[in-house]
């Protein structure tokens, strides 16, 4: 893909990785954006921050895609342009007991995760077409590997796995491309609470995920899994059992909730 000049739209690039690609996209790319958040303050400092270096166009949309309405308006929106590309980021996740997980929360974070994401391609892969355009869904190596204590997340994440691969094959031969992305932990919000400091040292560079991120969408990638690390790791994690590798997953995060509980 040949972002310069073209339309793309990133949802969740307030802040993290979807702020990250989003810079990139247009500073390095020269992609013009539209960028998609529940904060407006971020957005506009995103934009600020672009035009500084960038003579690349940029559209806010403030949105909640845990919202069916919302979602249907950043369609609207992005409908507007010849839409190239789309990176859908927006996530939100639950660190600790499944137990501790409200329903309300859970609904949102299902709503989120999924019922938006899928919403939202379902809208955008015929704009898509029109243009030889791709898709990114960003999921989480917790897609592909059970996460105990994120267990709500990470198969919401399984979901935009099986999701993002399954339509690959589907639309193979077709004007757009279904890349979908997996990175393992990154420095963000997301991961910026107390309970994940013991983690921290996992937890990869915004930058680089980002960066691979981007070059994943571009090369129109199936499921990619960023840093070389990852990808042997977690070749070799499949060839031992799943219930053994889950389970020292499961450890090392039970105790950094028992260290954050101290």
């Amino acid at each position: 893909m040949e972002f310069r000049d073209r339309w793309l739209l990133v949802t969740g690039a307030s802040s993290g990785l979807g702020r990250e690609m989003a810079k990139i996209l247009a500073i390095e790319h020269g992609a013009n954006l539209i960028v998609v958040a529940r904060r407006q303050d971020r957005l506009d400092s995103l934009k600020a921050e672009i035009a500084k270096v960038s003579s690349a166009q940029v559209v806010t949309v403030r949105a909640d895609l845990s919202r069916l309405e919302d979602t249907d308006r950043v369609v609207e929106e992005s409908a507007r342009y010849a839409l190239y590309g789309a990176v859908l980021n927006a996530g939100v996740t639950h660190f600790g007991q499944h137990s501790d997980l409200g329903w309300d929360a859970f609904r949102q974070m299902l709503d989120t995760n999924v019922t938006g994401v899928v919403r939202m391609t379902n809208a955008l892969l015929p704009l898509l077409e029109k243009t030889n355009g791709g898709l990114m869904l960003v999921s989480s190596m917790a897609g592909i590997h059970p996460v105990p204590y994120q267990t709500a997340y990470s198969a919401t994440k399984a979901f935009l796995v099986h999701f993002g691969c399954g339509l690959f094959h589907e639309y193979k031969g077709r004007s757009v491309s279904i890349t979908t992305y997996a990175p393992s932990g990154v420095v963000s919000e997301m991961t910026d609470g107390e309970s994940f400091t013991p983690l921290r040292r996992w937890l990869m560079p915004t930058e680089q995920a980002a960066r691979e991120g981007v070059e994943a969408l571009r090369l129109r990638k199936y499921l990619h899994v960023p840093g070389l690390a990852n990808r042997v790791g977690g070749a070799f994690v499949r060839m031992l059992p799943s219930k053994f590798t889950t389970g020292i997953v499961g450890a090392q995060y039970r105790n950094a909730l028992s260290k954050t509980k101290g």
